[in-house]
């Protein structure tokens, strides 16, 4: 495979502290790939750190959030012809190693999509706080009576995709609640996607966004966002 044909997509914002240990990892366990920091409108040096630590880098204009920045590397990856996009996220939670093993599982060629979790072994979670992992478990409940096959991590942010994937993610990723949201699109365009085991670090610099609070109303309002997306006319792949 051409160094060329993979991409690792890492959206960042404020990363400063995290991105050069994370693009650094990334490349010691994939020295084939591209890899690709989307800069969600830092205001700290993100993207020059990125860069000089050998990454390209995509600056978005403003802070447009986690969904708009993500589909932005799908649309690099499509328009400069990449297979396979790998996505991690920036502060350098997800084991660089685990990338592999998303690789592995997607040239087995039995899905268009595979993406990480944390839960399937016992290993790979650091240690999620105790209420977002209830409501990260009713959503999963939630996903796996739509789809009709079992999620674990519906918010995973750690996922490879091939070029059926990437294409109809350039047109259509979610910009809310991507992740829960995308595994809905994934399905009802007819792509297959399933799960394997994946390793979570702690991040060393820096706090996650997503507090006790904001987990319970990110929950209540993806459910309706997902409840509404089975309205919709399914996007064609």
């Amino acid at each position: 495979m051409s160094p060329a044909c993979i991409l690792v997509i890492l959206p960042a914002y404020n990363e400063r502290l995290n991105i050069a240990r994370t693009v650094s990892a990334i490349r010691a366990e994939l020295p084939q790939a591209e890899i690709l920091v989307i800069n969600d409108g830092s205001g700290d040096a993100t993207a020059a750190t990125a860069r000089d630590a050998g990454a390209r880098v995509l600056s978005m204009p403003y802070n447009v959030g986690i969904g708009a920045a993500v589909q932005a590397g799908f649309q690099f990856a499509e328009a400069h012809g990449y297979d396979i996009v790998l996505r991690n996220d920036g502060d350098g939670q997800h084991a660089p190693e685990s990338n592999r093993a998303l690789l592995a599982a997607l040239n087995a060629g039995d899905a268009d999509v595979v993406i990480g979790s944390r839960f399937i072994s016992e290993r790979g979670d650091y240690g999620t706080p105790l209420l977002r992992r209830v409501g990260s478990a009713i959503l999963a409940r939630l996903l796996s009576s739509i789809i009709g096959q079992r999620v674990t991590d519906p918010t995973s942010g750690c996922s490879a995709y091939n070029r059926r994937a990437i294409k109809l993610l350039a047109q259509v990723y979610p910009h809310d609640y991507p992740e829960p949201e995308a595994i809905v699109i994934l399905h009802r365009s007819g792509l297959r996607q399933m799960e394997t085991p994946v390793r979570m670090i702690a991040r060393q610099h820096g706090r996650s966004s997503i507090t006790a609070g904001r987990s319970v109303y990110y929950m209540i309002k993806v459910i309706l966002a997902i409840l509404i997306n089975l309205l919709r006319r399914p996007p064609s792949p």
